[in-house]
């Protein structure tokens, strides 16, 4: 089943008009969130999140913020959901050609739910290849990442670089060559015990995962920098992790051709293990 617009429609009635301007224009922005043991993760977060976006581009959001949450859990039910995926999007709606927003009346809102499938255990035992690709992400201001939007092609051309280099997923940087993100992650890495990640102004989306995990690395006293990183910062890392709500932490133990360890360091461990416990504290709590 899936939520589309007010109400519940079987997935295979669940239309929207090729007239669309998130179909004809990527006009639009949306999230995805964890579901475990049937509870939305950071669901209150998310929700905060797509508001911002909505705001962002003078998008109008056709529920409250209680009224998504109530369809979020309702969508997972009426699927009999436990271990999932959440999609939210709201495109701006049907309207004539054009690129005028007032062309469209009403925004089209849709909720999405699937079961989780994972991702091979043998990813976070042994690591993933990362590339650092020639695509640039997008210049914040031409298009503010900080707006998680339906319009993904340049992370597109960005995956299918990493895809022809064998790697598992793309690293951009940004205009000026400073470490950025991935196609659906943030980058972290370790050197002598501290914990660095790109800075939300180098142009990257401030993940909701991305600000756990920094919070989590205080809480136990390791050091958090964030901020302007050349690529050679990584090709001497000590570890690595790419992090997003489905990943969670994910080790890296190669980018481009240069072996980071070859397993998942300490520090990568201690915090996925500290996520997995603030998962289970927010599930247990609710």
């Amino acid at each position: 089943m899936v939520f589309l617009n007010n109400r519940l429609v079987h997935e295979k009635r669940a239309m929207v008009s090729v007239f669309d301007h998130g179909f004809l224009y990527g006009d639009g922005i949306y999230e995805t969130l964890r579901v475990y043991n049937g509870v939305a993760f950071m669901v209150d977060e998310h929700i905060e999140r797509l508001h911002r976006s909505a705001s962002m581009i003078s998008l109008r959001i056709p529920l409250t913020h209680a009224k998504i949450r109530k369809a979020v859990y309702k969508t997972i039910r009426a699927n009999g959901l436990d271990d999932a995926v959440v999609r939210i999007s709201v495109s701006r709606g049907e309207g004539s050609i054009g690129l005028d927003p007032e062309l469209c009346p009403e925004p089209t809102f849709v909720i999405i739910a699937y079961p989780f499938t994972g991702h091979p255990r043998i990813n976070y035992e042994r690591g993933v290849k990362l590339a650092i690709v020639e695509t640039r992400r997008n210049y914040r201001r031409a298009i503010d990442p900080r707006i998680k939007s339906l319009n993904f092609l340049n992370n597109i051309l960005a995956k299918i670089e990493a895809k022809k280099r064998g790697a598992f997923e793309a690293i951009m940087l940004n205009h000026r060559g400073y470490i950025a993100e991935g196609t659906i992650s943030n980058i972290f890495f370790i050197k002598n015990k501290t914990l660095f990640t790109p800075a939300v102004d180098v142009g990257i989306l401030d993940g909701i995962t991305r600000g756990l995990i920094i919070n989590m690395a205080r809480e136990k006293g390791i050091e958090v920098i964030e901020g302007r990183f050349r690529p050679e910062e990584l090709y001497s890392a000590e570890e690595i992790f790419i992090s997003s709500t489905t990943m969670e932490l994910m080790p890296v133990t190669m980018i481009d051709d240069i072996r980071i360890g070859t397993k998942p360091g300490r520090i990568t461990r201690i915090l996925h293990r500290a996520y997995k416990e603030k998962v289970e504290e927010y599930v247990q709590g609710f």
